[in-house]
This record gives C-alpha cells, sequence and structure tokens, in this order.
C-alpha cells in the first residue's frame, strides 16, 4: 500500500503573497464582504490552496493583521511617560493602513464571537501589554499618581484617537495624539 502524497503545505514568500492579498483585499472591502474566493482570485491563487493552510476566513485574516503589526510592539524607553506615549501612539495608531484595518474588523469583531476572541487575544493582547509595560515604567520612575486607575487610562489614547477617526472623520497624526497625550494622559496620570 503506498502513501497518499502531500499536498505542500503554503510558505514563505508565497503565504506572503497570499496574506498581503488578504489585507488589499480587506481594506477594500471589509471583512463581512471578504471571502475565500475573492483573496484566491486577488493572490492568483486557488481556493484549495487557501483552504490547505488556513480552516476559515477567519483565520486567514487573522494570520494577515497579525503578519501586517511592524515593530509597533515593543515600546521604546525615553525616559518620559510623554514621549513613550507620543513615540508608541503614533507608530499604532497613525498612517492610512491601520486606521484602513481596523474600519474593516470593527464588524466582525461585534458579529463574530471566536474572531473576536482570537483577535482580542493576538492582535489586540500584545498592544495591551506594551502599553501596560510603558506606564510600568513610568510608575517605576515615579511619574504615575499612586491612585491612577490604568485599567481605565491604559486604552484611552486609542479610543479618543479611533473616536476621533471613525466618529469625527479626522485623520489620526502624530499632532493629535501629541495633543490627546499633553491635554488628558498626562494630566490625568501624572502627579
Amino acid at each position: 500500500m503506498t502513501a497518499e502524497p502531500t499536498r505542500p503545505r503554503v510558505t514563505g514568500e508565497r503565504e506572503r503573497e497570499i496574506l498581503d492579498a488578504t489585507l488589499s483585499t480587506l481594506r477594500e472591502v471589509g471583512y463581512d464582504r471578504l471571502t475565500m474566493d475573492a483573496v484566491a482570485t486577488a493572490a492568483r491563487a486557488s481556493k484549495a490552496t487557501l483552504y490547505r493552510r488556513w480552516e476559515n476566513k477567519a483565520a486567514l485574516v487573522l494570520d494577515a493583521l497579525l503578519l501586517d503589526r511592524h515593530e509597533e510592539l515593543e515600546p521604546e524607553d525615553t525616559g518620559s511617560l510623554r514621549t513613550d506615549l507620543i513615540r508608541f501612539g503614533s507608530r499604532a495608531l497613525t498612517g492610512p493602513k491601520p486606521v484602513a484595518t481596523l474600519a474593516a474588523v470593527v464588524t466582525a469583531v461585534q458579529c463574530d464571537p471566536g474572531f473576536a476572541a482570537a483577535f482580542r487575544q493576538h492582535f489586540l493582547g500584545p498592544k495591551v501589554r506594551a502599553m501596560h509595560l510603558i506606564y510600568d515604567r513610568a510608575r517605576e520612575r515615579g511619574e504615575l499618581r499612586d491612585d491612577v486607575d490604568l485599567h481605565v487610562l491604559g486604552p484611552a489614547m486609542a479610543g479618543i484617537v479611533l473616536h476621533r477617526t471613525f466618529l469625527m472623520g479626522e485623520t489620526p497624526t502624530e499632532e493629535l495624539i501629541t495633543r490627546v497625550v499633553d491635554q488628558i494622559i498626562v494630566p490625568a496620570a501624572c502627579r
């Protein structure tokens, strides 16, 4: 009895091409309208190729999002809460890609519990941990008030910037992040 030949897994440069096509399609049509067919067409691949590597659309999109994170997760330690927050926020929240990506998955987070759980754990989780590291360093330097509630204040910058972006139509810029940090975060957090 001979073993059936196994089909090669999608890896390396080909995997990157498919994930790039996924991100492009995601930003163009959103999560709800993204299909494996659309990604296969954009990547010049077969659906079978996609399904050999990713069991469903949620897994494919999540892998694409994780590949596209850049180096934003390692916060710089400048010795100042203000500067650390501005630099981290500018990397994580400005530019067309982060905004388009978040806009594309917002409905999925509300409607697909499996995707939402994976997105929160693997995509948002590292960002939350990085933000906590920034505040932990500030606490060690004696910059933070003793009574500051980091569960409320930690996500405030992203919340304010994304509110202004999605609801008010503003473009997230380093200048906006600097205003939020200077006028809201630092006065609320520091001694």
